[in-house]
């Protein structure tokens, strides 16, 4: 089981930054997959990046590649969102979620465990 915790919403205009942080406690990463989701209202719960942190190796949805940077920390205890170039489309809830030996890390029936979510609102 993966206890998560998200941090470091708000408001910014297009174009500007904001970096998401997610607290993750856990007894063991290996096979942890960890990835960010987000959710606009009135639309399903879409994939934004994932990164393994036995192996850091990092996957991005196509909508925010090269524009979003998740990381973790050497503890490999909090993993980032560093979103750049923010766009009134990214404007969604956005959670933190942790499974194991995940196959597809976009799906998010991969993942068992869940924050609570953290708004993040961009406009134009």
């Amino acid at each position: 089981q993966v206890q998560l915790m998200e941090s470091g919403g708000g408001s910014v205009e297009a174009g500007g930054s904001l970096r998401l942080s997610c607290a993750v406690t856990t007894s063991s990463t290996y096979g942890l997959d960890v990835a960010w989701f987000r959710q606009a209202p009135g639309k399903g719960r879409e994939a934004v990046a994932v990164i393994y942190p036995d192996i850091q190796t990092p996957s991005y949805s196509d909508s925010v590649k090269g524009r979003f940077t998740i990381s973790q920390d050497s503890a490999k205890e909090t993993v980032y969102l560093q979103m750049d170039n923010l766009k009134p489309e990214d404007t969604a809830m956005y959670y933190c979620a942790g499974g194991y030996f995940g196959m597809t890390w976009v799906d998010p029936q991969e993942y068992p465990d869940w924050g609570q979510g953290t708004q993040v609102t961009v406009s134009a």
